[in-house]
């Protein structure tokens, strides 16, 4: 069905959303549109996972993988925004984790707590029925004469009238010359699940790539596990992640006349940070005010300049944005000082089996090639969004049917201004949505907490006009 083509209207008394995905996007569209239209929608959120809310990130039962950003910065509710540190305090979540708790009062939580909070919201609309969570995994999308018809890999499948994409983040793909590893337990792909963590030695040599925050996330975690074998990480640019400011705020205006160019930008970015400067400010503020006005800056960008930015300065712009918990990073210097963690701007050349070890060819920023011997190698270069057309069945069905496309800037899937996803043909499927990151292509920013929840709502929005908009096109008919 093409963006082009009428609709019949929906085939049941209540039309049936489903909602593919149930990490803190799908849960979050999902809870929308109960709360914003109850009783108009049968809701069914396709997900494997026993709880909706946590996805990948807050579904991690780690003690060491914290929150990134400050509990009172945090909510499933962005009209809300003390949503959850109040849950916190009602909850007494922090109690058995004293280390939480920085001395000037910001808490940096375990990530799973979250993920129970998040579940905790959402679970009255699961009581009710409003919300039904339908424990499998989506594997196609079919159009129907009437919507979709969505296949599960239990054997399965929902008849749907609308659906909406809300699938997070995948694992990290294998750079070429570790292709040949996947499957091999050497080549941890997925190191957030723990278990290939805990098989490494405690005097295990290894090699993570990737220097952002899932790069400390294993650092912090193997370092509460006892390890004590050396660690290398390494990155084209080898950029850490870097720290909070001790208070929030935002600096400096984008938006009113934002930049044609991502080397206009750029140069925006540079001079009002000095002007921060001379006010006593931190760069975060401008780096936070930068990202509270990211849609407009984005929207102003053609499609030319924001590929420039993915290429050229998304790096530099993630490790400002995306920064780590104090707790997480006292763990990264400490290993940096004490010579148990190198970082290296550096790419791999060569990799190749040598008895139970890795050896590895690297080529360090300046030409140098240095080769080492590693144990286990670790991917922690962020998710691997355009790859799920390859690795993912539900993905590689919905390209090769058209449904979908890979968008024009390198970062996921393409989408029109309203969240459809355009097809193949460049048409927008007008039942068919993408919440979440894989968005992001059209929108810039959107992977942090509250722009993914807003795009939730956004979504959420759009499928109640439409259902409003079909209903009165039938009445007219």
């Amino acid at each position: 069905m093409s963006g082009t083509q009428p609709r019949p209207g929906p085939s049941r008394e209540r039309p049936l959303v489903a909602v593919i995905g149930g990490g803190f996007a799908g849960a979050a569209l999902a809870y929308q549109l109960a709360r914003r239209a109850p009783d108009v929608f049968r809701i069914v959120v396709v997900e494997p996972r026993p709880q909706l809310g946590g996805g990948l990130a807050y579904s991690t039962g780690d003690p060491a993988h914290r929150t990134n950003v400050p509990a009172s910065r945090m909510t499933f509710l962005q009209s809300d925004p003390c949503h959850f540190d109040r849950w916190l305090k009602a909850d007494a979540a922090l109690r058995d984790d004293p280390d939480a708790t920085l001395p000037d009062g910001r808490a940096f939580p375990q990530r799973s707590v979250f993920g129970r909070y998040a579940s905790e919201t959402i679970e009255p609309f699961l009581l009710s029925g409003e919300i039904e969570h339908l424990c499998d995994r989506a594997t196609a999308v079919r159009e129907t004469g009437e919507g979709y018809r969505v296949e599960l890999a239990g054997g399965g499948a929902v008849e749907a009238d609308f659906v909406a994409l809300a699938a997070g983040h995948p694992a990290p793909a294998a750079p070429p010359p570790l292709a040949h590893f996947a499957g091999d337990p050497r080549l941890i792909q997925d190191p957030l699940t723990g278990e290939a963590l805990d098989r490494l030695r405690p005097n295990a040599r290894l090699l993570i790539v990737g220097c952002g925050l899932t790069m400390a996330d294993i650092v912090a975690s193997l370092d509460a596990r006892g390890h004590c074998g050396p660690i290398r990480a390494i990155s084209r640019r080898g950029l850490l992640p870097r720290p909070h400011a001790e208070a929030p705020g935002e600096f400096g205006a984008f938006a009113k006349a934002p930049s044609r160019t991502a080397l206009a930008l750029l140069g925006h970015v540079r001079k009002t940070i000095r002007l921060a400067e001379a006010e006593g400010r931190p760069w975060q503020h401008v780096i936070d005010a930068c990202r509270a006005q990211g849609r407009a800056i984005w929207a102003a960008l053609p499609s030319s300049e924001r590929r420039r930015f993915v290429r050229r300065l998304r790096p530099f712009w993630d490790v400002h944005r995306f920064r780590i918990a104090p707790q997480t990073n006292a763990v990264l210097q400490r290993r940096l000082r004490d010579g148990g963690l190198r970082v290296d701007a550096a790419r791999i050349v060569e990799a190749k089996a040598k008895d139970a070890a890795i050896e590895v060819t690297i080529r360090l920023r300046g030409g140098r090639l240095e080769m080492a011997e590693f144990d286990a190698v670790a991917l922690a270069t962020g998710p691997a969004h355009r790859s799920l057309i390859d690795t993912d069945p539900l993905f590689s069905d919905l390209y090769r049917n058209g449904l979908i496309t890979l968008d024009e800037v390198g970062l996921a899937f393409a989408v029109d201004g309203r969240s459809h996803a355009l097809g193949r043909d460049g048409h927008a499927q007008p039942t068919l949505w993408i919440a979440g990151p894989l968005a992001r292509g059209a929108f810039g920013e959107l992977m942090g907490l509250p722009e993914v929840g807003r795009h939730a709502e956004e979504v959420a929005g759009d499928i109640i006009r439409t259902y409003a908009r079909e209903l009165a096109d039938a009445r007219v008919a």
